[in-house]
């Protein structure tokens, strides 16, 4: 138990990549994405991979690893990451975490939550619903059946909506009730470290992302991921949008302001779902370094 895994967590754009590579750095070590935008090769621009000088000044693992056509989920990636980390643990005494995935880094620390089983005629009968009704028919089951699930969940993943109302009414029981019942205790100490920033602050940097990434050429790169929009993996703020674009639901203007709408929405899920947890020491996201370091000693001596 010498062995510390410092998850840097918090809402999208707010600064998780830059603090990571500083710890990384500081604490000569490597990094694990927890991410999951991040994982697929065919998505660089529109989830805000690390660039090149980013990834050149520390080692990061799972960043675009696999395609948007494979099959992954988090029950992989938690078996996966834990192999990463101790194999990373035999040559360093720190390894860093960084991720906006509350549900991986949580699958990392405290293992995946145990669900009962449920007959698999509700699933069949939720995705019939889905194709004649439509999602926001689910979506409003779901607010009443739990509504503390439908302010964490994206609302737009379909297959997430559909686990989510699959155990409700199997079980009788808000899905939400069956989380975090199960903490395993893992071979390594764990630190989160959160940052934050005002809403307007927040809000002001994920617009002028979505900006930067149009220029960089996120509307050419959906163009060529449209054929296979149906995948899981495209079902993604920032390419959800634009396919609605190509699809001519609605102009690249209403378009675009639509993926800052919708990112500015997953950063209040990010942050209702963190704020639950106790256990983040949090930070002011223009905190100095020399700060969070010190912080870090105190909770854990190294």
């Amino acid at each position: 138990m010498n062995k510390l895994l410092i998850a840097v967590v918090g809402p999208t754009a707010i600064g998780k990549t830059a603090l990571g590579i500083k710890l990384a750095n500081h604490f000569n070590t490597e990094i694990i994405s927890a991410d999951s935008r991040q994982f697929f090769k065919e998505m660089y621009i529109g989830t805000a991979v690390p660039d090149e000088d980013e990834l050149a000044a520390a080692k990061h693992h799972f960043i675009q690893h696999i395609s948007v056509e494979e099959e992954y989920n988090v029950g992989l990636f938690e078996q996966e990451a834990l192999a990463k980390i101790e194999a990373l643990f035999t040559e360093h005494d720190v390894v860093i975490m960084v991720g906006g995935s509350g549900l991986y880094v949580d699958a990392v620390i405290n293992g995946l939550d145990k669900f009962p089983d449920v007959d698999p005629e509700i699933r069949n009968t939720l995705t019939q619903r889905l194709e004649s009704e439509g999602i926001e028919s689910l979506q409003d089951q779901l607010q009443i059946l739990d509504p503390n699930h439908y302010q964490r969940i994206d609302l737009h993943n379909k297959q997430r909506l559909i686990r989510a109302l699959e155990i409700c009414l199997g079980t009788g029981k808000p899905y939400s009730s069956f989380l975090a019942r199960n903490t395993v205790q893992r071979p390594f100490n764990t630190l989160k470290i959160g940052l934050n920033a005002g809403r307007q602050l927040i809000y002001d940097r994920i617009n002028k992302r979505v900006d930067v990434m149009i220029e960089k050429g996120l509307i050419e790169e959906a163009k060529g991921l449209y054929a296979k929009r149906e995948l899981n993996a495209l079902q993604t703020v920032g390419y959800r949008e634009l396919f609605g674009y190509f699809a001519e639901e609605f102009d690249l203007d209403t378009a675009i302001e639509e993926i800052k709408k919708n990112t500015r929405r997953f950063a209040k899920r990010q942050l209702t779902w963190y704020r639950k947890d106790e256990t983040i020491v949090w930070f002011d996201y223009k905190t100095p370094f020399e700060e969070i370091v010190q912080r870090i000693k105190e909770k854990v001596p190294l």
